[in-house]
């Protein structure tokens, strides 16, 4: 054969990268076109503010275009013509940001005492018509259930984020029906490479672990190119960061360093140590040592103050709970109801000093990610918690871009995907959410959601939740 032309191999190269950027834009099968609202190889968003997930200031009317599932262009739109025959979308009055990065979810949610009810297909629906587009699940209680999502969503099969699906817990004994107890480092070591081999792509380790089972998990983990995060209570944090963990779930609401007398491998109990972060103060030196650690050894905390709302009298009822079966629905309405009664709770001065010791540690130079596990009695509701969560995080003192920032572009980072997401940029991925209002001043309008953009395919959020209203507990 012929050594080709330099013209035609300019035209081959040229071919190319028109050709690549369509192999990015998402794919819609006949299960998701029922809600998906704009779907075209061109679509320009005319009109529209866009604040880009930086912390950058918003800017005002502007053109952003789409092309083949990749951000084509962003210019003035006083002087950027949309090219012929996009989709034309009027973003006036509305704000587009970057879809939401997660990184503390869950594809279960309590349905019995100590039992866990695997709500898969309704749950990615509601993430996605929240704005999530991208998630971690942060630990499953099911085995392949979260690998087979990740794989259907991928190939457009079901409506839902991209999914960084984690493996089983790794726990050591406990009293969990639904969680299996390593026996030792070897096996801690086996169960990594058994679910890394089976499709995880995540692990997290839990309460009862020790120290030489986290070190095993870790190291395996990291030969795999894969992270590992914790809730931990056994192991400080300290002691997890020593051993090279990448996250920390729960802010510092997990920590038992400061635990007086507290034993090597032994969890002193969640209420113990969590009476400890109450009293901490953000401005002692133990507390700063801590954070030093943390940061010089690049340990990413996870906020999930929406959980922990859920546990504190005089907080807001949440959001979403009537996507539920009526029997869970009228459950946490009970719960609600009892927490709102209890004048003694520990979570009046836990919930607050949560929030102040999270601000530090962002302050110091922490990568702060959010999510927000919807476990506990329930009443966090995925995608509505979500919002929720950006909505804390500017109670908690950051401002809205910064909040907006933790729960986009931070989370891209810990992923290390922040080359393809978590922002608004030329050649990115189009995984965006188009709000009206303009989340920037008033950090509420980031509920009202009208498009969802995954890979350039837009999804109808009232359609999504529509779909599962109701019925959310059974599927």
């Amino acid at each position: 054969m012929s050594k080709p032309s330099a013209r035609l191999l300019a035209v081959l190269l040229v071919a190319g990268s028109v050709a690549l950027p369509r192999a990015q834009r998402g794919p819609a099968a006949n299960a998701t076109r029922q809600f998906v609202s704009v779907d075209a190889p061109v679509v320009a968003i005319t009109h529209v503010r866009v604040i880009d997930g930086t912390g950058a200031p918003p800017r005002d009317d502007q053109t952003v275009v789409i092309r083949d599932g990749s951000i084509a262009s962003i210019g003035s739109a006083a002087s950027a013509a949309a090219p012929e025959g996009a989709t034309m979308i009027d973003g006036a009055g509305k704000s587009l940001l970057p879809g939401l990065v997660m990184l503390h979810e869950h594809l279960y949610y309590p349905t019995g005492p100590g039992v866990y009810g695997n709500l898969g297909e309704s749950f990615v629906r509601l993430y996605l018509a929240g704005g999530v587009t991208t998630m971690r699940t942060a630990g499953n209680v099911n085995g392949f259930m979260d690998f087979v999502l990740k794989r259907r969503i991928d190939a457009g099969e079901m409506a839902g984020p991209a999914i960084d699906a984690t493996a089983p817990y790794l726990n050591g004994p406990n009293t969990f029906l639904q969680m299996n107890a390593l026996k030792d480092a070897d096996d801690a070591r086996r169960q990594v490479d058994y679910w890394a081999d089976m499709g995880a792509t995540s692990f997290k380790a839990y309460m009862q672990i020790t120290r030489a089972e986290l070190g095993a998990a870790i190291e395996e983990a990291h030969k795999r190119g894969l992270k590992i995060t914790g809730h931990l209570c056994s192991v400080t944090y300290a002691e997890a960061a020593s051993a090279g963990i990448d996250d920390l779930e729960h802010g510092f609401m997990a920590a038992t360093d400061f635990v007086a007398n507290k034993q090597p491998d032994v969890c002193p109990g969640q209420a113990t140590g969590q009476q400890t972060i109450a009293a901490l103060d953000p401005n002692s030196a133990p507390f700063k040592v801590l954070v030093k650690t943390l940061v010089d050894r690049h340990v990413a905390l996870t906020s999930t103050l929406t959980v922990f709302e859920t546990f504190t009298p005089g907080r807001p009822f949440p959001p979403g709970v009537d996507v539920l079966v009526p029997e869970l629905a009228q459950q946490f309405v009970a719960v609600y109801a009892r927490t709102a009664a209890n004048t003694n709770s520990i979570y009046a001065n836990l919930f607050p000093k949560g929030m102040a010791l999270e601000r530090a540690f962002a302050s110091a130079g922490g990568l702060l990610v959010a999510g927000t596990d919807p476990t506990g009695s329930g009443g966090v509701i995925p995608g509505y918690s979500d919002q929720r969560q950006v909505e804390l995080l500017v109670d908690a003192g950051f401002t809205p871009l910064e909040a907006i920032r933790i729960a986009t572009l931070n989370g891209a980072t810990y992923l290390g995907r922040e080359s393809k997401i978590g922002s608004i940029a030329v050649g990115k991925q189009a995984d965006l959410m188009l709000v009206t209002g303009n989340p920037a001043a008033t950090i509420s309008d980031i509920r009202r959601v009208t498009t969802v953009f995954r890979q350039g395919v837009g999804f109808d959020p009232a359609k999504l939740i529509a779909s599962v209203k109701g019925q959310v507990g059974l599927w």
